[in-house]
């Protein structure tokens, strides 16, 4: 019976492995993982342990839906199994777009068996959202402590039944930063109340102290929080006897000798086993915020991260380490990427730039997505209808047919990779003529853009192709047959764009306002290496 689960466990990865090589893929098949465990931009990564499943939600800004929740079995294979914010209030607001605003760093918890996520929103304050399944329903966004500023919030349930919050403030908005407040809430955490005591002023050597996740253990009250901003910064863990301080405070977990720049901002999460592990992001530029994880220990009742490498008594990050005990095997999985559009259903892995309209397009049950080709801005930049995925790897090819039922003169459709500077296959409607051209934009406070010359194009179904090298450079090509590729425009760089990474993806849109626009008839999306 053991080498029949062994082979079949083996078959599992090979049948993987064969039929998703797009993928990025931790899970090296031996009882080992290579970080990062996700090669994707789920910043700001929180994970919380109930029984045997592990949850995790990450960071949206103003993408929609928001608050991506994940779920693994063995803390390295993930997959993406909802969403907890399905629609972003303000709906006045964020019915446009809001590049960098919305959704910052939440927190999953799992109390009184439920799921609670708290989250924040710079410019209006903390929401708190629950479900009794991680899958959802997801309850209505409840705006717990109204403020400008007010960032990072995690809560704590204390074993008296008492219950606290933690957060941080953002200086664009505040005016404060740089430190942490911990304040008392309601057992239900509906109520966060304005009696904030300060308990750490990172001024002096803890710049730009952020992120903080609320723990207890072993009689200490624990608050793990980044240190040294985003992309250099470090992992500072305070802790103390009274819930208002005052702390110790350790630095923890660093670059040191690694190429793991800003190791930092995560979760504490322990496996059914005793095991303990951090989750934290990696600042990767175009690629976003990808997600590592580190062995844990407790030593003399502080957390010792990764391993000390240059042996200054500070952990640094691993690389391929052996993967946590959690009692069995699981098959290997990531995020979904590619999508056939062949159910009712958008895959989960595509989101919006704002809330979704009735009139961005809809899913069918005819084996295509259907998108509609809205006025909705004079520039891509700030179209709420481009319709976005994640970059999933270093490298990677993404490929798209679709058929463009082009109406009125001026309607597009093509293939996006979207961040502050951006570049697109345009396939436009001209006069009642098709033509494709790559289009190349930057944004500095306004957008400019420059075009290559229009190739015209004698059949409205098309292939579009880039293929993403290291370094995020980008290979535009076009097809009419899905066999004879041809380079067209120049390669682009990929930038990341506000607070979030590059994504890649599909639009329509239009240039006349009439009762009913064109469309863009999306056979299938793929990826692939």
């Amino acid at each position: 019976m053991k080498n029949i689960k062994i082979i079949l466990f083996l078959l599992s990865i090979f049948c993987f492995q064969k039929n998703n090589a797009q993928v990025w893929t931790p899970d090296n098949g031996d009882g080992t993982y290579t970080n990062p465990i996700i090669h994707a931009d789920y910043s700001d990564p929180d994970v919380v342990r109930v029984g045997d499943d592990y949850y995790m939600t990450a960071s949206s800004f103003n993408c929609i839906p928001g608050l991506p929740i994940l779920h693994s079995k063995d803390l390295v294979n993930w997959k993406i199994i909802s969403y907890a914010l399905a629609k972003q209030p303000p709906f006045e607001t964020y019915n446009s777009v809001q590049h960098g605003n919305g959704v910052w760093a939440p927190s999953i918890n799992y109390h009184n068996n439920e799921f609670y996520i708290y989250y924040p929103d710079p410019d209006f304050g903390i929401y708190m959202i629950k479900a009794k399944k991680a899958e959802g329903p997801w309850s209505e966004p409840l705006l717990v402590k109204a403020g400008v500023g007010l960032i990072d919030p995690s809560p704590l349930w204390d074993t008296d039944g008492k219950a606290y919050l933690v957060h941080a403030f953002a200086g664009s908005r505040a005016q404060i930063k740089s430190l942490l407040v911990v304040c008392t809430m309601n057992p239900e955490g509906t109520v966060v109340n304005n009696d904030e005591v300060m308990v750490i002023d990172g001024h002096e050597s803890e710049g730009t102290i952020e992120g903080p996740k609320f723990y207890k253990r072993n009689g200490y009250y624990y608050i793990f929080a980044p240190a040294g901003g985003v992309p250099t910064g470090w992992q500072t863990v305070l802790r103390s006897k009274n819930v208002f301080g005052p702390y110790e405070k350790k630095k923890v977990l660093e670059q040191g000798s690694t190429a793991i720049n800003g190791p930092h901002q995560g979760a504490w999460v322990t496996t059914q086993t005793g095991e303990d592990w951090f989750f934290h992001f990696q600042d990767k530029g175009a690629y976003g915020r990808i997600v590592h994880l580190q062995p844990m220990k407790w030593v003399n009742d502080w957390p010792v991260m990764g391993e000390d490498f240059d042996k200054n008594g500070i952990g640094e990050p691993v690389t391929t380490y052996k993967k946590p005990n959690v009692g069995k095997k699981y098959p290997i999985e990531v995020p979904a990427t590619s999508d056939e559009f062949n159910e009712p259903k958008l895959g989960l892995q595509w989101q919006w730039q704002a809330n979704k309209q009735t009139n961005f397009g809809f899913p069918t049950s005819l084996g295509y997505l259907n998108l509609f080709c809205n006025t909705t801005t004079k520039n891509i930049f700030n179209a709420p209808n481009l319709l976005l995925q994640k970059f999933p790897a270093e490298e990677f090819t993404a490929t798209t047919k679709l058929t463009f039922n082009a109406r009125l003169n001026g309607e597009s459709t093509g293939l996006i990779v979207m961040g502050l500077d951006y570049s697109y296959l345009n396939f436009k409607n001209e006069n009642g003529k098709l033509y494709l051209n790559q289009k190349t934009g930057t944004f500095d406070k306004t957008v400019s853009e420059t075009e290559t010359k229009p190739v015209l194009i004698e059949q409205n179904t098309i292939y579009l192709r880039v293929k993403i090298s290291k370094g995020a450079i980008c290979s535009f090509s076009y097809s009419l047959d899905d066999k004879n590729y041809q380079t067209i425009g120049k390669d682009f760089t990929a930038k990341e764009g506000k607070w979030i990474g590059a994504k890649v993806g599909l639009f329509a849109l239009g240039e006349i306002i009439k009762n009913d626009s064109g469309n863009v008839a999306v056979d299938w999306f793929r990826v692939t290496k």
